[in-house]
């Protein structure tokens, strides 16, 4: 090997396929085993002590840890270009444990009014029990993140891609705005994935996913992940006490001083998920690292279908408008071709001209679509969000988010796209 090979940087197909990932050392397996096991042994008593002290790395127990997570949890890491990455139970359980790790009770963080629906009512509603404040934010007026901005700020939550409508944000407008109110942002980029967009190269500190969607990308797993940017200083202001301040549960340790660029990554794990517990199981891990060795290839069919199934919608006489980033006409084309040059993901909403009922009637009526709650499958996937998953926001919430009465979201698959338009076509003459 040559001294250009040993410093070469993978590139991202390889990534998907080889980061964190070897064979295994017992058994010389390719793939990586299923630890499916609650516990660890150790070799004696102070390595035991060591690890549940921090100062040594290892396993101790399937809560905390796993060698099948560990390797989901580098992968993703490396596609994202963070420091560090943490698996957890789901996409909510995530945003559970970087909230948990940021804020305190009466502490507030700005977020995007253009997320999930789940996010909306999660952050409405389950966060105030802990007494974690939202505030509302337009994406289309970044003069409103910046007006947010109080004493009690301590993040900025937005989406890289939004789901439902598939809008674009300004992650680097808004990362200024984070970096002059020294809070970090946070951008769920479950839409995009890595392939599509890298927020940590716009500023995102942060970064979370729906494992559940395109990263395992065959709907067969819920997970949720964290990567860690290892970009924000804990300690400059002293808000974030988890980071910058003792901790009596370790001895008195800092740990952002004890553990620099990843301390953010290690404060979610070692205080967040072990006292939460919204573990991901390691079969779950296993099948979602499966899904990511696949990932580049598929987030280029589904966008390469999901821009023809666009423009051919525009063309229907059924169909008042489209939403969706890859279309030249489309207000947010030009934040897609910055942010998303490879495409613009699977997901688009289309506003039907015959309001609710035409939404009704055409998710009755296709075959080859799956109506279901979800997005990210390799199956394409319709379902109409007023009537399902935004259905507990206001009729003002629903408009804001994207979900009118009038829309229908697809998720675009990776079948044929002549099929996938030829069954959009059943549904929409459907009598």
């Amino acid at each position: 090997m040559t001294m250009a090979d040993a410093e070469r940087i993978p590139g991202f197909n390889t990534l998907a396929i080889h980061a964190g990932a070897k064979p295994d050392p017992t058994t010389g397996a390719r793939a990586t085993p299923i630890y499916q096991t609650t516990s660890f042994v150790f070799d004696d008593v102070d390595h035991a002590a060591s690890l549940f002290g921090l100062q040594a790395f290892g396993n101790i127990y399937t809560r905390i840890g796993n060698p099948t997570c560990a390797v989901l949890e580098e992968r993703v890491a490396a596609l994202e270009g963070g420091t560090a990455g943490l698996a957890v139970a789901s996409g909510h359980a995530a945003q559970v444990i970087v909230m948990q790790t940021l804020l305190v009770p009466g502490d507030e963080f700005i977020a995007s009014k253009k997320l999930y629906g789940g996010s909306i009512n999660q952050f409405n509603h389950a966060f105030k029990s802990f007494g974690w404040n939202v505030v509302w934010a337009d994406p289309d007026d970044l003069s409103s993140f910046e007006t947010a901005v109080t004493p009690k700020t301590k993040a900025i939550f937005i989406e890289s891609i939004a789901n439902p409508g598939g809008v674009v944000t300004d992650i680097e407008a808004i990362g200024k705005i984070a970096r002059k109110a020294n809070v970090p942002l946070i951008v769920d980029n479950t839409l995009a994935t890595p392939y599509l967009c890298k927020p940590i190269e716009y500023g995102a500190d942060i970064v979370v996913h729906s494992l559940t969607k395109f990263l395992g990308g065959h709907g067969n797993s819920i997970g949720g992940m964290i990567v860690d940017a290892g970009t924000f200083n804990w300690s400059r202001d002293k808000k974030y006490p988890m980071l910058c301040e003792p901790r009596p549960e370790y001895s008195g340790i800092v740990l952002h001083e004890t553990f620099g660029n990843f301390a953010f990554a290690i404060a979610c794990r070692v205080l967040g998920l072990r006292d939460l517990g919204p573990a991901l199981s390691p079969f779950n891990a296993f099948l979602i690292s499966t899904g990511i060795e696949t990932l580049p290839l598929r987030m280029q069919r589904h966008s390469d279908n999901a821009l023809a199934v666009a423009t051919w919608l525009t063309q229907r006489p059924e169909v008042a408008w489209v939403s969706y980033s890859g279309l030249p006409s489309d207000k947010y084309h030009s934040l897609a071709q910055k942010y998303c040059p490879k495409g613009c993901g699977a997901v688009m909403t289309v506003g039907l001209k015959g309001g609710y009922d035409a939404g009704v009637k055409l998710v009755s009526n296709v075959k080859l679509f799956s109506h279901l709650a979800n997005i990210g499958d390799t199956r394409s996937l319709i379902i109409h969000p007023a009537s399902t998953t935004h259905k507990q926001l206001s009729d003002a919430q629903k408009v804001q988010a994207g979900a009118g009465p009038d829309v229908v979201r697809l998720s675009i698959g990776i079948e044929d796209k002549e099929d996938i338009i030829a069954d959009l076509e059943l549904g929409l003459t459907a009598k």
